[in-house]
């Protein structure tokens, strides 16, 4: 069974530019490499050929994942999102009821989650506590270092 994720626009044209570097510029430099390490003489005790063909096996886990989710993947029709209650594609400003700090976070793909940018995957922790919920809410949510307690500020796109 595959797994359906869903995307923007902007993060499938970020795996597609990733694929297409990897496979025109990352796969052949692995072939030129373990061509050099080839002409070097015995394989049997070449470590520079053994590292090449191991990062040629990751280089091609990596495109073969790469290509499953872009074959797999759904973009968002971000015209069809709403604020009336969390969801993909929402910005949602939280606040911590015992610290009482204000986050915002972007609810977007596991693909697309950065933290640096304030975007978390709608599969983590508090993207599942917060799916669903509208302005107003107080959710309490499990994670690693227990429970945390937030106060939904508000929902925009």
């Amino acid at each position: 069974m595959t797994k359906v994720s869903y995307i923007t626009e902007e993060g499938l044209e970020k795996l597609k530019k990733e694929l297409e570097h990897l496979t025109s510029v990352e796969r052949p430099a692995i072939s030129r490499q373990i061509a050099e390490a080839r002409d070097k003489g015995d394989l049997s005790e070449n470590a520079e050929y053994d590292a090449a063909k191991d990062a040629q096996g990751m280089l091609e886990a990596r495109i073969h994942k790469l290509e499953q989710l872009i074959t797999n993947c759904r973009v968002i029709d971000e015209s069809r999102i709403g604020v009336d209650t969390v969801q993909i594609m929402n910005k949602v400003r939280i606040k911590n009821t015992r610290t009482n700090a204000v986050l915002e976070y972007t609810l977007v793909s596991e693909s697309e989650a950065n933290l640096k940018e304030g975007k978390i995957a709608i599969n983590t922790p508090i993207g599942k506590g917060l799916l669903g919920k509208k302005t107003g809410d107080v959710v309490e949510i499990s994670v690693p270092a227990g429970q945390l307690r937030f106060e939904i500020l508000s929902i925009s796109l």
